[in-house]
C-alpha cells in the first residue's frame, strides 16, 4: 500500500485528463458531456463529505454537552 496509494493519487487524474483529451479529439461535444458529468459526481461527493462532517460535529457536540 506504501507505493499502491501515491500511484493512484497521480495517475487516476492523468488518466481522467487524458480521457477528456481524447474525448475532445473523438468529439467535441463528448468533452463537454464528460467535464459535465465529473462536476456532478464530484459535487455529490463533496456534499456528501460535508453532511458527514456536520453530523460528526453535531454528535460529538452532544456528547460532550455544549451546543452548537
Amino acid at each position: 500500500m506504501r507505493i499502491a496509494k501515491p500511484l493512484l493519487l497521480v495517475t487516476t487524474p492523468l488518466g481522467v485528463l487524458g480521457g477528456i483529451y481524447e474525448g475532445y479529439r473523438l468529439a467535441g461535444g463528448l468533452m463537454f458531456l464528460m467535464v459535465a458529468l465529473l462536476l456532478m459526481i464530484s459535487a455529490a461527493i463533496g456534499m456528501l463529505v460535508i453532511t458527514i462532517r456536520r453530523e460528526e460535529a453535531a454528535e460529538k457536540a452532544r456528547a460532550t454537552g455544549v451546543n452548537p
